[in-house]
């Protein structure tokens, strides 16, 4: 099954111009062919090819069918870009196909990256989301400074995983789990925080706690970051289906 993006096809009936080359150019559909498509929001739509244009294929709608989430809430990971690029690619791409909802990258004090082409991160949670045949596409911020994220964020769960040894931190299974026997979180947004090479700073740790970011171990090795963000959307949408 190949899934088409679309995020206004309800309004212009037309793949948007980097779908329609791949549809009529490369996998060279023609009139009358059917495609299923997705607005990136959670409906699918049954389309037949009415002009198989490679700037604007245009569509005949045929159906529409509002698809189950994969899991309960939102999951939203928030995690520092690492100095090798490849690494932060391929962490969106595996957790996009996990289930994650939404994603930030954060500048933070000992971030050694600096500088992300947004538009390219979006190609690859696009081609991700196809890819896993899910209709919900994942929202991408612009890099955002940590300190300004963490007094913004308002999740109904928040955590922080660090490696500061001083700090009282909890499995985040363990953590998931105590909060589902004592709390209904069938709709409830969670969020980790991810450092970078470096770690988070003292000063970055202390204001999450401050801000309500509860501290938790992903397991008893020490992560790669983009590891982390894996091992940390996994876990939730595991836990919490």
């Amino acid at each position: 099954m190949e899934l088409y993006y679309a995020p206004d096809i309800s309004a212009t009936r037309c793949l948007p111009e980097e779908e329609s080359a791949h549809c009529v150019r490369v996998l060279r559909h023609a009139v009358g062919d059917c495609l299923t498509v997705t607005d990136g929001l959670g409906t699918l739509y049954q389309a037949r090819i009415s002009n198989p244009h490679p700037k604007h294929c245009e569509l005949e709608i045929l159906s529409s069918e509002k698809q189950t989430p994969h899991h309960n809430g939102c999951i939203h990971i928030a995690v520092a870009p690492t100095k090798n690029i490849d690494r932060l690619e391929w962490a969106l791409e595996k957790c996009t196909e996990i289930g994650a909802d939404a994603f930030t990258p954060l500048l933070c004090r000992f971030s050694e990256r600096k500088n992300l082409r947004i538009d390219r991160l979006e190609k690859i949670i696009l081609a991700a989301a196809k890819q896993s045949l899910t209709a919900y596409l994942p929202t991408l911020s612009e890099l955002t400074d940590c300190s300004e994220f963490i007094r913004s964020c308002s999740a109904d769960y928040k955590f922080i995983a660090h490696c500061y040894s001083d700090s009282e931190r909890i499995l985040l299974r363990d953590t998931i789990t105590t909060i589902r026997s004592k709390t209904d979180v069938q709709n409830a947004s969670f969020c980790v925080l991810i450092g970078p090479e470096g770690d988070f700073s003292p000063e970055e740790v202390q204001l999450a706690l401050e801000n309500g970011f509860q501290p938790v171990l992903l397991g008893n090795a020490r992560l790669r970051t983009e590891t982390a963000a894996v091992i940390a959307c996994h876990t939730i949408v595991c836990l919490n289906d």
